[in-house]
């Protein structure tokens, strides 16, 4: 079992854009895919969370949320998995080349 009591408490202010998200009440499964999907059965749900995203009224907290958390699963912020994995990539990469 996890020891959570050294874990910081929730703060509010840091969450309460999730209550404003367009996905609330939406079936997660729409936003994080089952085990072995693969192929167009991926992509085509991928583009229907990108859609509820689309118009979100939080799409930028969520986003800067799963980048700043290094979300490993899920479309966030109208971003899936390898959309996100490549930014990082980018920005080690950035971090890595040497000063011109």
């Amino acid at each position: 079992m996890t020891y959570t009591k050294r874990l910081p408490k929730p703060v509010v202010e840091q969450w309460d854009w999730q209550l404003q998200g367009n996905c609330r009440g939406q079936e997660s499964a729409v936003f994080f895919h089952p085990d072995n999907e693969r192929g167009p059965a991926r992509r085509t749900r991928q583009a229907k969370a990108k859609q509820v995203c689309q118009t979100c009224p939080v799409i930028v907290q969520c986003r800067q949320h799963a980048l700043r958390t290094r979300e490993p699963f899920g479309v966030w912020g109208g971003l899936d998995e390898d959309e996100r994995r490549a930014i990082f990539s980018k920005r080690t990469r950035q971090q890595h080349q040497p000063a011109a």
